[in-house]
């Protein structure tokens, strides 16, 4: 099972997951939580050895805690960017939604399209937050400053009860 946005696949007629290893494998809609912008992917051909991410806890975090983002900005697959925790328990309402998300994590690390729904790291590279969205003061479809995350353990939610 793969955490991601909901918004990244919301209205797919097909769902491609890509692996570190360069594998890949269509994937389905297993489960979702509109109201966290959260969606379960069950990938259908997973490569052979697939090393599950570490989830930490976001409870632990900090305002200046070292904050790590992974994804595909523009396209760019395989992308780092790093920064700080800068706030949490925010609210946030992107133009697209209805309704505010809450209670999420925000941070200063550069994201971009194309990172949403990928990881959120703390420094140990345990998985803490899903990134849903930024704040952008301006028309642009940029980084601007502040991004957010959905807290791992309410996304991870989305999946049912452990094992997850």
């Amino acid at each position: 099972l793969i955490l991601t946005a909901l918004h990244v696949v919301t209205g797919a007629t097909e769902i491609e997951v890509y692996f570190v290893d360069g594998t890949h494998s269509p994937a389905i809609i297993s489960g979702q939580q509109p109201e966290n912008d959260i969606a379960v992917l069950r990938v259908l051909q997973p490569p052979p050895v697939l090393i599950p991410a570490t989830l930490g806890i976001p409870q632990a975090l900090q305002v200046g805690d070292e904050a790590i983002v992974v994804g595909s900005p523009f396209g760019i697959p395989q992308s780092l960017s790093s920064g700080v925790i800068s706030g949490l328990n925010r609210t946030f309402k992107s133009k697209s939604r209805d309704e505010p998300l809450h209670g999420l994590i925000q941070f200063d690390a550069a994201v971009n399209p194309g990172n949403s729904g990928g990881p959120l790291f703390n420094r140990n590279g345990e998985v803490v937050g899903i990134v849903t969205g930024l704040i952008n003061p301006t028309d642009q479809n940029v980084f601007i400053g502040i991004g957010f995350a959905v807290p791992i353990d309410v996304a991870a939610s989305a999946g049912g009860p452990p094992p997850f």
